[in-house]
């Protein structure tokens, strides 16, 4: 009786193995790709425009970080935020003026300045960088 059984079981492994699957084990999906940001917008017609640099480095440069440190620009103004460096950064209003978030290597913020006054702004992420826009 127990060769028979073990014949029998013997038999349903090997024939469980001869059959085969088409049962694959489901793949790793492949990252999604992050949108890419909306292009910033041209400046109006008669307006004009003025670009400030995150240079390498950025993050210990303090008030040399945004190239040039001191902008001052006519109201109306587009100003442009270039990050040059390897790491993010942002472009944030010591007041309630503005706040790029995160800009990442490679990319830019733009913001147009529509009342004269003077503007401090920092980056969030190293608060010893630090600028000014002056609008006339």
């Amino acid at each position: 009786m127990f060769s028979i059984r073990f014949a029998l079981a013997a038999a349903l492994c090997a024939l469980a193995v001869g059959c085969g699957s088409n049962y694959s084990s489901p793949s790793t999906p492949s990252p999604t790709p992050a949108p890419a940001p909306s292009p910033t917008p041209a400046p109006t017609p008669g307006s004009s425009s003025s670009t400030i640099s995150i240079p390498t480095g950025a993050e210990v440069l303090g008030n040399r970080a945004f190239m040039p440190d001191d902008l001052e620009i006519a109201a109306g103004t587009t100003v442009t935020w270039t990050n040059t460096d390897s790491v993010a950064h942002t472009s944030t209003s010591n007041a309630s003026g503005w706040d790029s978030g995160i800009i990442a290597p490679g990319r830019q913020f733009s913001f147009t300045y529509q009342t004269p006054g003077t503007f401090p702004y920092h980056c969030a992420i190293h608060p010893g960088m630090v600028g000014t826009v002056v609008v006339r």
